[in-house]
């Protein structure tokens, strides 16, 4: 397959078109091309006669064609070409035209120097452009300078060989009940078991323009593995194992192993718990008496007045009646029986039976589910969702529930935007006077001794305003995830809510004016709004 062609020629009469026809389904020559190509040449041309001659060569059988366009006598043309570079810069094509019929071909030599006064430096395909030297294929594009595009990496990534899931629930039995006795929360380990590996970044490749500019990758995320005690690295820095029997947890980001510390009660004959693992109670907790746990916190019997804070999940098998002073404070979720008079504060999700006159608090969600599935009274709240059976109270108790994101969230992330933005300026300014006195040193000139303190003491505060920057940006991200998921926070009431009941979500309220069933409240145009469920 060949392109057809054409080819200027300078007689006695004037200026002809020799046209040459594609061979085997190549592409014809069109009168745009020829006239750009006249008009680039500075031909003033008959637009008639063009258009006339190439459809009379169109109507002919021979293979070339020739035809007048002026009676003007014009200087031979030389071998001529277009070069197209696309946007970017990875590739220059080039679509070359004959000389007129005595014009002077051009070299190999002479097009390789033209493209490197036009700044193209890499990639020249001189195996290619000497080859259309050798045999030229006129008004055809091919490629004559081809760059190497960036290979972007991929990010770090941790894989870890035990649930990591904060969003376990338990089971429903048949009658209705939750089945705190199989709640399948707690991921056991075993000496020498792998609980996860690093897949360290990939940083890509640069690339390289037909100029020879560098095109850099995509920026990768670096990680690292964290880990707590009874737990070893190995040599590589890409896995970690267990050295002990007992029960590994995912907490922000960082893996726990540890044993359990089992007792039948907490009471006059235990004192308070403290414990880096997990603690498991078969019996109760008495009032006045506290556990504080670095993992979860078992309990299978009744929480009186008591205080418990753990830095995983807090399971009650039978409830927790608070008397007004009980505590549960956690940074993973709460599953109880029932809560009753008491304050709970979970990072993660509460589930429980019922909610009756406590102060309790989630970072995600809260599922009041079961036979009973009622909030009466004090003020329940979760950053997300609440769901419920029967919510409130015939009787008038004060009761409130509360969705979405704390205002003082936004307030805290434009705080941090600003520091960031503040601390970026001050290392603006200070950067070239480092910079400066680097180089000094580079070259063996000596500072006298204020001068060196000053660039300590300026170096060390630029060291301390980068990682207080990399502190804040981490923390925006966080506080902005916590934004976004309570974006479409709402409550959902599966049975009755009653008249008097107060519904907040973020900074919009509103109180149930008459008892409805089977409803949820969301927030739409800056109030709160019932839907049917």
């Amino acid at each position: 397959m060949r392109n057809g062609y054409f080819q200027i020629g300078c007689t006695g009469g004037g200026t002809v078109v020799r046209l040459v026809k594609p061979v085997d389904g190549g592409n014809e020559v069109t009168a745009r091309e020829i006239a750009e190509y006249l008009s680039g040449h500075g031909i003033v041309y008959d637009a008639g006669l063009l258009t006339k001659g190439i459809q009379t060569a169109a109507s002919v059988a021979n293979n070339e064609f020739l035809f007048l366009v002026n009676k003007d006598i014009i200087p031979e043309i030389r071998e001529s070409y277009v070069l197209t570079i696309r946007p970017d810069k990875m590739i220059a094509s080039v679509r070359f035209y004959p000389p007129s019929m005595k014009g002077e071909r051009m070299t190999a030599q002479e097009f390789l120097m033209d493209l490197k006064v036009k700044g193209i430096v890499f990639g020249i395909k001189e195996k290619e452009i000497e080859a259309f030297f050798a045999k030229p294929r006129y008004c055809t594009d091919f490629i004559a300078a081809m760059g190497v595009p960036a290979r972007n990496g991929c990010d770090a990534r941790i894989k870890y060989f035990f649930n990591t899931d904060l969003h376990s629930r338990p089971a429903l039995s048949e009658d209705g009940s939750v089945d705190f006795f199989h709640l399948n929360t707690i991921c056991h380990c075993k000496k020498g078991e792998v609980l996860a590996r690093l897949y360290p970044e990939d940083p890509g490749e640069n690339g390289t323009t037909i100029y020879g500019e560098i095109v850099k990758p995509r920026e990768v995320k670096r990680k690292h593995l964290e880990f707590g005690r009874n737990i070893t690295l190995s040599p590589d820095r890409l896995q970690i194992t267990s050295d002990v029997n007992g029960h590994v947890a995912l907490v922000q980001d960082k893996v726990f192993v540890s044993d359990v510390l089992e007792v039948e009660n907490v009471d006059t004959s235990t004192g308070d718990i403290e414990y880096e693992g997990s603690v498991l109670v078969n019996g109760n907790v008495l009032t006045n008496f506290s556990i504080k746990a670095q993992g979860h916190v078992e309990i299978r019997g009744v929480v009186e007045g008591a205080r418990i804070e753990s830095g995983g999940d807090i399971i009650i098998a039978r409830g927790m009646n608070g008397m007004g002073r009980g505590v549960l404070a956690t940074k993973g979720n709460v599953v109880a029986k029932y809560l009753e008079n008491a304050t709970v504060s979970a990072k993660g999700y509460v589930s429980t039976e019922s909610i009756l006159h406590s102060r309790v608090m989630a970072g995600t969600e809260i599922n009041v589910t079961g036979r009973k599935g009622f909030i009466t009274g004090g003020r329940v709240s979760a950053a997300n969702v609440i769901r419920v059976k029967t919510l409130g109270s015939p009787m008038g108790a004060d009761t409130i529930v509360e969705v979405g994101a704390d205002p003082s969230v936004k307030l805290r992330i434009q705080e941090l935007q600003k520091l960031v933005v503040e601390h970026k300026k001050a290392i603006e300014i200070s950067h070239p006077v480092l910079t400066a006195n680097m180089q000094k040193l580079r070259q063996g000139v000596k500072l006298k001794p204020d001068q060196m303190k000053y660039f300590q003491e300026m170096l060390q505060e630029e060291n301390r305003r980068n990682q207080e920057i990399e502190q804040y940006l981490q923390e925006m991200e966080s506080l902005q995830a916590i934004l976004d998921a309570s974006s479409n926070a709402k409550v959902e009431v599966s049975g009755e809510v009653f008249a008097g009941t107060k519904i907040c979500i973020g900074d919009v309220s509103m109180v149930v004016k008459n008892s409805m069933k089977f409803c949820k409240f969301v927030k739409q145009q800056g109030d709160v709004k019932m839907t049917a469920l």
